[in-house]
């Protein structure tokens, strides 16, 4: 008698149920990850139907937006060097060009392949850059490949300045195209607009390397405050990257921060 019941009521009322079930879910999965899943699904579903001209443009517009980060962080540069003649800035290595030739596709904007690896002089470690500046670091190398940690994968960890203020915090990634960075100071001289390039301070990666510009910010977010980016470079559709050996220190030591700093800033993995 019960399950003829049950059959009755699930002819009656079972897809309006299920329907209400999958609509709660959706909204529910929504609110949790602040509509990134619709938004990474869109890029998946939109990508094959974008034309060359507007991947063209994006690689474009992602270049001018990198020089003229490049071009206010020197101007921030000699202003400091007039201050402090002897501050030497770190390095990096001449580029070993590299092509894309893998992306997982459940996690494409966490990390990629390159057709590049020991053979090619490529080590772990290795800074890597494209048009718009920083997208990552080599985190692991074969023979003739390597992959490379995206700076948009949220378990990177990249030392970041305020090229304007020199406000300096840790950032890691969101999306394909976001970030965000927790500053040190509880009220850090940071707005929209501001270029992010990387730290001097930072262990991982050379200094005043670009990397985006600041779109919001949240002083009142607990327990730092929160700045969210807008990537540069254009990961998405990127299909060759350059690939620079880090070289680890600068002529002159760069003042030392305290332990906590230095802690958050090594944890770029």
């Amino acid at each position: 008698m019960f399950v003829y019941a049950m059959r009755q009521w699930w002819g009656r009322y079972g897809v309006t149920t299920g329907i209400s079930i999958v609509v709660l879910l959706g909204a529910w999965s929504f609110r949790q990850s602040n509509g990134r899943i619709l938004y990474e699904l869109y890029s998946q579903i939109s990508r094959p139907f974008e034309v060359p001209e507007a991947r063209e443009k994006s690689l474009i517009d992602a270049r001018t937006r990198e020089l003229s980060a490049k071009l206010e962080e020197q101007r921030q540069e000699n202003a400091r060097l007039r201050q402090l003649i002897d501050e030497a800035p770190k390095n990096i290595g001449e580029p070993t060009f590299a092509p894309i030739i893998g992306r997982s596709a459940n996690h494409w904007w966490q990390d990629l392949v390159i057709g590049r690896g020991k053979a090619d002089g490529i080590n772990r470690g290795d800074v890597v850059v494209a048009p718009g500046g920083l997208i990552g670091r080599v985190s692991s190398v074969s023979a003739h490949a390597s992959r490379v940690l995206l700076v948009s994968d949220a378990s990177s960890r990249v030392g970041v300045t305020v090229t304007r203020s020199r406000a300096a915090g840790v950032m890691r990634g969101v999306s394909s195209t976001l970030a965000v960075i927790e500053f040190f100071e509880k009220l850090p001289d940071v707005k929209p607009g501001d270029a992010i390039t990387t730290s001097h301070f930072s262990q991982r990666f050379p200094a005043g390397i670009p990397i985006g510009t600041v779109t919001s910010v949240d002083l009142s977010a607990s327990p730092a405050p929160l700045v969210k980016v807008e990537l540069f470079a254009p990961i998405a559709n990127l299909e060759w990257v350059s690939v620079h050996s880090h070289v680890d220190k600068p002529l002159n030591p760069q003042p030392k921060l305290n332990s906590e700093v230095e802690i958050l800033l090594e944890e770029d993995e």
